[in-house]
């Protein structure tokens, strides 16, 4: 299967497949002619690095994972600690970025009650 053709079957760019290769996430073999082919289960293992990109894994991970996925798109027991790992990472920062947003919000709020003219100022200083 030619570039074009994987990128048509999967509704990737043919630049994004090449970034894929260069991070030895997919392999091609070259014609005497220079030009890059891969096999008939490329579709598939693209598909996979885009449901694990999707799930917000970087490639050096995906690189590490990609042997152990299933056809189903599970992975293997053996890699399943590498993904908890990433899962808690993920929750890690979700809880400091929500931590980082109520502050934000309170010193919003805070702001604006101190933009407010007071009752008295409102009374003593009319427009």
């Amino acid at each position: 299967m030619k570039i074009g053709e994987l990128a048509a079957a999967t509704d990737t760019s043919v630049r994004l497949l090449r970034y894929y290769e260069e991070r030895n996430l997919l392999e091609s073999y070259r014609l005497d002619s220079g030009h890059r082919r891969y096999d008939d289960s490329a579709p598939a293992v693209v598909r996979r690095i885009r449901a694990l990109l999707d799930a917000g894994l970087p490639t050096r991970v995906i690189r590490d994972l990609l042997p152990c996925v299933r056809r189903d798109g599970t992975v293997a027991a053996c890699k399943l600690a590498t993904l908890e790992d990433h899962l808690q990472g993920l929750d890690d920062r979700i809880r400091a970025l929500s931590e980082t947003r109520t502050s934000l919000a309170q010193l919003i709020s805070a702001t604006h009650a101190a933009s407010r003219p007071s009752a008295e100022t409102a009374t003593t200083h009319p427009r």
